[in-house]
C-alpha cells in the first residue's frame, strides 16, 4: 500500500531513473521535466516514489502537500491509493497538475470527482517555425521592435559551452543586480533555480545560446528536449539596456530549435499579467491545460 513515507527527496543522481522512465512516458508539462524539479527544489521541496511502474511526484509549499498523477500506464489501483493519501492531507489542494488526458480518464473512472482548471499554469506551445520566421500580421509589432534592435546593434550569437560558462555566470550575477533579486522572495528562488541549472548545465543535458554585443554577453536562452517533437525554453534573461533584446534571443533560439523540434514550449505565465500579455502576443499554437482537485472534491 502506498504511503507518504515512500516518497524521497529528489537528487541529481535520480536523473538516470527519470530519463529511463521518460523514454517511455515523456512529460507533457514542463513542471514534470527533471531540470525543473531539481532546480526548484528549494521552492517546492519535491519528492518522488517509483511505485508499480509509475513515478509519482509530490511537492510541499507553505506546509501544503500536493501530489501529481502517476506518470506511467494508468492503473486504477494506483490512483485509488494516491487519492486515499491525498484525502488525508490538510492541504486545500492536495492533488494537481492533472493533464487533459488524465482528466478524461479520471472522469470515466471516478464520475463524481470534479476537477478545476489551473489557468495560471497552462503552458504556451508555439510552432518553432512561427517563432523563427515571425511572418504575418500577428507578428507585425514584434518585427518592428526587433528591426529597431537589429538596426541599432551589431551582435553575434554563440552557443553556451564549457569555455564561456564563466562569462555566463558573470552575466547572471549582473542580471540579478538589475532585477534586485534579494528584494523579492520569488526572485530569490528563481536565482537559486537558475544558478543550480547553470552549475549543473552539462549534467542536466541542457543547451543554450547567448547574444554578444561589443564583446559582452547581453542575453541568454537555456533549453532542452522535452519530448520527441517539443523543446522547452527554461528561461531567457536579457540586459535592460537594449530594447528588443528579448525579441532577438527568442527568435535566435527558435531558428536553432526548429531544426529538430516542431514545437517550442515556453512554459506558463503564473498569472502575471505582463507575462501573460507577452506570451499571448506570440500567438501560441495551443495551450497545455492542467487541472487540480480541491480537498472537498475528494
Amino acid at each position: 500500500m502506498l504511503s507518504i513515507d515512500d516518497f524521497k527527496k529528489i537528487t541529481l543522481d535520480d536523473k538516470k531513473i527519470f530519463d529511463k522512465h521518460y523514454d517511455k512516458y515523456p512529460p507533457t508539462h514542463s513542471d514534470n521535466v527533471f531540470t525543473t524539479l531539481i532546480s526548484w527544489m528549494d521552492y517546492r521541496k519535491y519528492k518522488y516514489t517509483f511505485h508499480k511502474d509509475s513515478i509519482i511526484i509530490m511537492s510541499e509549499f507553505n506546509n501544503q502537500v500536493r501530489f501529481r498523477p502517476p506518470i506511467g500506464k494508468k492503473k486504477k489501483e494506483v490512483f485509488d491509493e494516491l487519492l486515499e493519501i491525498s484525502k488525508k492531507q490538510q492541504s486545500i489542494i492536495p492533488f494537481g497538475f492533472i493533464d487533459s488526458e488524465t482528466k478524461k480518464w479520471l472522469s470515466k473512472s471516478y464520475p463524481k470527482i470534479k476537477v478545476t482548471p489551473d489557468r495560471d499554469f497552462f503552458e504556451y506551445v508555439y510552432l518553432s517555425s512561427d517563432l523563427a520566421d515571425l511572418n504575418g500580421s500577428d507578428y507585425k509589432k514584434i518585427r518592428n521592435r526587433l528591426n529597431k534592435f537589429t538596426k541599432k546593434n551589431q551582435f553575434i550569437v554563440e552557443t553556451i559551452d564549457e569555455e564561456n560558462m564563466g562569462e555566463i555566470k558573470k552575466f547572471l550575477k549582473r542580471w540579478c543586480l538589475w532585477k534586485d533579486c534579494e528584494s523579492d522572495k520569488l526572485l530569490e528562488y528563481e536565482k537559486k533555480a537558475v544558478f543550480y541549472s547553470i552549475n549543473n548545465f552539462f549534467e542536466l543535458d541542457l543547451s543554450g545560446i547567448f547574444i554578444r554585443i561589443d564583446d559582452s554577453i547581453e542575453a541568454i536562452s537555456v533549453f532542452e528536449r522535452m519530448n520527441q517533437d517539443t523543446a522547452v525554453i527554461h528561461y531567457e534573461k536579457g540586459t535592460p539596456h537594449y530594447d528588443g533584446i528579448y525579441k532577438a534571443i527568442n527568435k535566435e533560439a527558435a531558428i536553432l530549435l526548429q531544426n529538430n523540434f516542431s514545437f517550442i514550449n515556453r512554459e506558463a505565465d503564473m498569472g502575471i499579467p505582463g507575462l501573460r500579455r507577452a506570451k499571448l502576443s506570440y500567438s501560441p499554437h495551443h495551450m497545455i491545460k492542467i487541472y487540480y482537485l480541491n480537498k472537498d472534491n475528494l
